[in-house]
């Protein structure tokens, strides 16, 4: 009886898993608008095997506002599309006049939003349909920034007061850091933006030594090491 319990409630987790899987891929995992072009493209793949809806939209950091209500600098087209099984498709975004500022980086969040295509069947009855949504930065990126990106993460300033540690970013860019160590102890990273701070509480003794990871331009995430002041 056991047994015959264990394999139904395996086949039921097994149905809602695979009824809930995300079928939309983002290729990448950030995009970088120079602020020259006329405009960036991100392409959008349908992995699953079945079409979906997907709605595309641009926020500048609120997840929770709605997009209709939602005012950016920039056009994104087309903002709502069905994509086929096993085919992709190109969302363009264009920049537009803006009062941006053109000594640092600006950030936007790019959503895609995939909403799966109700079965119809018996079946369906029991199934369990999800809508899932991808979220990934955006950077526009003035033209003549001083500096590069990718070494922005070693003009970080690090100091250190009690339990506490800060991350000082004097460079135009931001810097995305994924996780930061100090003394073998792992700390959830975060974006320090340009000119500003960021202070971490740490779990244990302060050391001298910070390590950790952050991302680059192209996504891949590498090491870093530092000194506190």
């Amino acid at each position: 009886m056991n047994k015959l319990f264990n394999v139904f409630i395996l086949s039921v987790i097994s149905f809602f898993s695979a009824a809930s899987a995300a079928s939309i891929i983002i290729n990448g995992t950030r995009i970088v608008y120079p602020a020259e072009d006329k405009e960036v493209s991100v392409k959008i793949n349908n992995v699953g095997i079945t079409p979906v809806l997907v709605q595309s939209w641009i926020d500048n950091g609120d997840t929770n506002a709605k997009p209709e209500s939602i005012q950016v600098p920039f056009i994104l087209t087309p903002p709502i599309n069905r994509v086929d099984a096993g085919k992709g498709q190109i969302l363009r975004i264009t920049v537009m006049p803006n009062n941006l500022p053109m000594d640092k980086e600006s950030v936007f969040w790019l959503n895609v939003l995939e909403i799966p295509a109700k079965a119809r069947t018996e079946q369906a009855v029991n199934q369990l349909q999800m809508a899932f949504r991808s979220r990934i930065k955006l950077f526009f990126r003035p033209t003549g920034l001083e500096g590069n990106a990718n070494d922005a993460i070693q003009a970080l300033i690090w100091s250190g007061d009690g339990n506490t540690i800060s991350a000082k970013n004097p460079t135009p860019y931001h810097v995305s850091l994924v996780t930061v160590t100090v003394n073998g102890k792992h700390i959830e990273g975060d974006m320090v933006a340009p000119g500003n701070s960021l202070t971490f509480k740490l779990p244990g003794q302060r050391g001298n030594k910070v390590s950790g990871e952050f991302v680059n331009d192209y996504g891949a995430v590498n090491l870093f090491e530092s000194v506190l002041k």
